[in-house]
């Protein structure tokens, strides 16, 4: 599906709960949220409709977000029937994870169809993992990577957002990481998104700074199309380092990706309010509700902006 700047969109994620097992600073706010009701919430079987109506205009990647998945009833048969597309063009179904159930889960998400999985941990410090999610405990993450591990959920991603006078200091654990496992660490620069979108200025650091701090990092090949992060390795490393710098250097010539929310919102771009209700599509109205999202996708985001409004909606309401 070509969008009206001659991207290819090949890539959905849907995010089927906005409810979290954690409550990450930048992400939710300290109160925690209300439940919504069912009727506010797409179904698991609107969702396999959506996927499946993706699939059929191009769409060859999706992942499945939140919120945390895992905590959505019914994900395993969501998994389970959207894995099933696979034979109608779907190359890659994947899930974003805060890793808490993932002990649990990883070896039937596996079996269900599940190509691939990323985990967020912000800091593998216990009194920082804590004060950052304000409830977690960093070893049942780790127990959840050692899980994802055994159960072949390949290629492995960790997912790190950088804070400024927060984690920068770890920035060097977690590249060590990649040195004798087989994974991808991903540095994730801080957004100004929802609660974030008020923090001072000292939180935000370029995704430079892990360069400046390991200057030995090599640069690899960069993929192209599709490619959100610049990845780079140590010498003689298994794994990578991947850098998504979504401010200090935007991707969205090469963008390919749309997001639908829980609540039925497709979101051509991240870092807009722009938004396309799917109540406003009958039921038979999914190809157009797809098609409108793409064409409306802008050529760019403009967060370097003086004018530029953060994005209302907290990250835990719209899927990383």
């Amino acid at each position: 599906m070509i969008d009206a700047y001659g991207r290819d969109i090949n890539y959905l994620r849907i995010s089927v709960t906005d409810l979290c097992n954690l409550k990450c600073t930048y992400c939710m706010p300290e109160k925690g949220i209300e439940k919504k009701e069912r009727c506010d919430i797409l179904s698991l079987e609107t969702m396999e409709k959506i996927a499946e109506t993706a699939v059929k205009l191009g769409i060859t990647k999706i992942r499945l977000t939140g919120g945390e998945p895992l905590v959505r009833r019914g994900i395993l048969d969501l998994v389970q029937n959207i894995a099933l597309l696979k034979n109608k063009g779907l190359k890659e179904l994947g899930l974003t994870t805060n890793g808490l159930l993932l002990e649990k889960y990883a070896d039937d998400l596996k079996k269900a169809g599940l190509t691939r999985v990323n985990i967020s941990i912000d800091s593998m410090d216990p009194a920082k993992y804590k004060e950052i999610t304000r409830c977690g405990n960093v070893q049942d993450v780790l127990e959840g990577v050692r899980a994802a591990k055994e159960a072949k959920l390949f290629p492995l991603k960790i997912n790190v957002v950088l804070i400024g006078g927060f984690n920068d200091n770890e920035i060097e654990d977690f590249v060590a990481m990649t040195m004798d496992d087989d994974i991808e660490v991903r540095f994730i620069e801080l957004m100004p998104i929802g609660e974030a979108g008020a923090w001072g200025r000292e939180h935000f650091l370029s995704n430079e700074e892990i360069l400046k701090r390991v200057p030995t990092l090599i640069p690899m090949p960069f993929k192209g199309h599709g490619s959100v992060a610049r990845l780079y390795k140590l010498p003689n490393s298994k794994g990578k380092v991947g850098l998504i710098s979504s401010l200090s250097s935007h991707f969205c010539n090469y963008c390919n990706r749309i997001r639908i929310t829980p609540d039925g919102k497709l979101k051509p771009c991240l870092h807009s309010n722009i938004e396309i209700d799917i109540r406003n599509y009958g039921e038979n109205g999914l190809e157009k509700f797809l098609m409108d999202g793409i064409m409306a996708k802008p050529t760019r985001h403009c967060i370097q902006n003086s004018d530029f409004e953060p994005v209302i909606r907290n990250m835990h309401e719209i899927g990383g």
